[in-house]
C-alpha cells in the first residue's frame, strides 16, 4: 500500500518554529517529501556548501552529491553554492 501526498511541503523558516509546530506540518508527507525539505533547507543554510551541508546532515559529500542529482532531475531547483 502507498500513500502519496500531492501536496508540497510548506516552506517555514524551521528555526523560528518549535518541535511541537513542525511535526503537524510533516503530517501527511512521506519520508522522501521530509528527507528532500531537509536536504534543500540545510542546503540553502549552509549558502550551498555541499560539504558543510553533508557534515550538518550527518551524511557523505558523495550521498548528498547523489541527491542532488536525483532532485535536479526531477525537476527541483537546488541551491547552488555562492562564491
Amino acid at each position: 500500500m502507498s500513500y502519496v501526498s500531492t501536496q508540497p511541503l510548506p516552506e517555514f523558516p524551521a528555526a523560528s518554529l518549535a518541535p511541537n509546530e513542525i511535526v503537524p506540518l510533516l503530517i501527511g508527507a512521506t519520508v522522501g517529501e521530509v528527507e528532500r525539505e531537509l536536504v534543500l533547507q540545510t542546503l540553502i543554510r549552509c549558502n550551498g556548501n555541499r560539504t558543510r551541508a553533508a557534515r550538518v546532515l550527518g551524511v557523505s559529500v558523495r550521498t548528498l552529491r547523489n541527491k542532488i542529482r536525483s532532485y535536479s532531475a526531477d525537476g527541483i531547483e537546488v541551491p547552488a553554492p555562492s562564491d
